[in-house]
Formats: C-alpha cells, sequence, structure tokens
C-alpha cells in the first residue's frame, strides 16, 4: 500500500472562492434550506452503496463503469450540498449541474485493486477519522465565525474558506479510499 500525494491522488476536489457579496438572509437561514435537499441525499443512502461495490470488488473484481458513473454523481452532488452548508455559495445545490464545485474521480482498474482490500480499508482508515473529527470540530468553529461576518460583511473570509475545503478535499480522499474503494493508495494527512 502506498502513499499518494494530495495532487495526483484519485480524488480531487476544487470549490471556487465567493469573490462577491453573498446573500445574508439565505446565510442566515441556511439550516433550514438545507433541509429538502439532505433529505434527498439520505434516502439515496450514500453509506449503503459501500456493500455492493465491495461485494462486486471481492467476488467478481469488477467495478461496472456505470456504477462507478453514478457513484461519482453523488460524490459531486454531495460535495455541492458541503460547500453549501459551508456557506461557500448561496446558490442552492443542483442535482444536475456542477454549478462551483468540481470533483474528479478516477475510474479504477478493478483487477490492479486487491480484491480483498475492501475488508479492511475502512479499518485502516481510522487515522483519518480521527483527525477529521478533530478538524470536523475546528471547522464548525470556523463556519460559525464565517457566519457572523458574512452576516456583517457579506463576504466569506478567505483563510476559513482554504480551511474548510481543505477538510473537504481530505476527507473525500478517504472517503474514496476506504468507501468508494476506487483506490488502493492510502489518502496522504494533508489540507491540500
Amino acid at each position: 500500500m502506498t502513499a499518494a500525494t494530495a495532487a495526483d491522488y484519485p480524488a480531487r476536489l476544487e470549490v471556487d472562492y465567493p469573490d462577491r457579496e453573498l446573500n445574508r438572509l439565505s446565510t442566515f437561514f441556511r439550516l433550514f434550506y438545507l433541509i429538502p435537499i439532505v433529505t434527498v441525499v439520505a434516502f439515496l443512502g450514500n453509506v449503503t452503496l459501500f456493500v455492493p461495490t465491495l461485494l462486486m470488488i471481492v467476488f467478481r473484481q469488477k467495478y461496472p463503469r456505470w456504477w462507478f458513473d453514478f457513484i461519482r454523481e453523488l460524490a459531486r452532488f454531495n460535495a455541492r450540498i458541503e460547500a453549501y452548508a459551508a456557506l461557500i455559495s448561496d446558490e442552492y445545490p443542483s442535482t444536475t449541474d456542477e454549478q462551483y464545485v468540481q470533483l474528479e474521480l478516477d475510474y479504477p482498474d478493478a483487477s490492479a485493486l486487491n480484491r480483498f482490500a475492501p475488508l479492511w480499508k475502512w479499518f485502516l482508515a481510522i487515522p483519518h477519522y480521527l483527525v477529521l473529527a478533530v478538524l470536523g470540530f475546528a471547522g464548525l468553529l470556523a463556519l460559525i465565525v464565517a457566519w457572523f461576518i458574512i452576516l456583517f460583511t457579506g463576504r466569506y473570509p478567505e483563510g476559513i474558506y482554504t480551511f474548510i475545503v481543505g477538510i473537504m478535499r481530505w476527507g473525500l480522499r478517504v472517503y474514496a479510499y476506504a468507501f468508494l474503494l476506487i483506490t488502493d493508495e492510502y489518502p496522504p494527512f494533508s489540507l491540500d
């Protein structure tokens, strides 16, 4: 198992910086605006997609393109929701358009993947979960600060934006490794 650098990892995320005045009313009521779109994602069952992927790799050593495309689009949708929840945009997350989030996942060659690694990858990612939990708490505090700053100035603080998007990138790499199972490369411990 090799460790990849963040730049060449098979899961990449960029979020456009909102270099404009954000809608203060939308920012104020963001938690309420999230309810319908989070409900949609909850019904899609992101976590339950792991089991079928694991079974296809372990027993058939296949990762069908149609399955990958569905998972990639769902990951993109989730990233748009995360960016919206993080107040990075006041544009409601689209179920189809890319908008302000660019997420790329490399299609895996299932025959090159270790067919039994899905059984333990989620366990090997525990150090990442712990670090991401701490970063997530710090990110929540930073997000509260950003919320107040946006309410008073209408602008998103660039330092907080960089930190929040870094956490999102790191989380995506861990998700791609441990649950989407698109790579055997251990994710780097990096916000880049």
